[in-house]
């Protein structure tokens, strides 16, 4: 089934379009609809967006409750600002690993396209408790990655403005009658082909680690560090510690246990991938 993701700056209308589409599509079909956002989960928006690390985690949890509420039946609406174009991309990922015979998902986005003067002007038109601070819709709009029809994660692309009226029938065919993504070699879901594997990949992923120690010794900020083994690159924005690095191997390697590749040759990537998407 549709997942339906919203993406605009702070204050930009993006809960009203997304009520709107809720109500046509409850109005329209017997599906049920889920929105999923900042408000459903509570946040205190001025206190996650001001800090990192938070912020972070109310990803993991947004997306953690999207694929919970993902079925073959009903509709998924993510309420939230999405603005960085690494979280859509997982998304994509992980709507495309949610396939099965049961329960096919395609991803849709609308962007709430607004200036930054009307996103204030509604911004401090808000109750008090549920406005932005100043400084923290300045920060977002500044780190905000506009969605791009051309990017396969992006696309299908709904652009609505201030005075728009959304345009549901193009929703609705983009939601029901358009093809999910394909499934393809790093969300596929297979069984262990070989009783080498994980050692294979406990091989892969420390070789992966020493390269990027030993290459960051030379590294200054803004080099692409190359792993041998592999096409994608790391990209060196800092210095990475042995710990950091160690935890998100053993997360990288408990998530590939359950969903295995059957080319071990593409762990390397997917795992520089991964680090690339953690680590930035």
């Amino acid at each position: 089934m549709p997942l339906i993701v919203m993406c605009g700056f702070p204050s930009s209308g993006k809960t009203r379009r997304a009520n709107e589409i809720k109500d046509y599509f409850e109005k329209n079909t017997e599906r049920k609809v889920h929105i999923v956002g900042d408000g459903t989960m509570r946040i205190e928006k001025n206190t996650v967006y001001a800090e990192s690390p938070r912020e972070k985690n109310v990803r993991g949890s947004l997306k953690a409750e999207v694929e919970r509420k993902i079925n073959k039946e009903d509709i998924v609406i993510l309420d939230s600002l999405n603005y960085i174009k690494g979280y859509r991309y997982e998304l994509f990922c992980l709507i495309k690993h949610t396939q099965t015979p049961h329960c096919v998902v395609s991803m849709t986005t609308v962007y709430c396209l607004t200036s930054v003067e009307v996103s204030s002007a509604w911004n401090s038109s808000r109750e008090p408790k549920e406005q932005y601070t100043q400084e923290i819709l300045d920060a977002l709009v500044l780190r905000f990655e506009a969605p791009d029809s051309r990017n396969r994660w992006d696309s299908p692309l709904f652009t609505i403005q201030q005075e728009d009226t959304l345009p549901f029938d193009g929703i609705s065919d983009a939601v029901f009658k358009r093809k999910a993504p394909p499934q393809n070699q790093s969300t596929l879901s297979q069984p262990l082909s070989s009783t080498n594997f994980l050692y294979e990949l406990d091989k892969v992923t420390q070789e992966v680690l020493m390269a990027i120690l030993n290459a960051q010794k030379t590294s200054i900020p803004g080099d692409l560090i190359t792993v041998p083994g592999t096409t994608d690159k790391i990209e060196y924005t800092r210095s990475f510690n042995m710990a950091e690095l160690r935890k998100l191997r053993r997360q990288f390697i408990s998530y590939t246990k359950l969903h295995p590749t059957e080319n071990i040759g593409h762990v390397s990537n997917m795992f520089v991938q991964y680090l690339n998407r953690s680590l930035n």
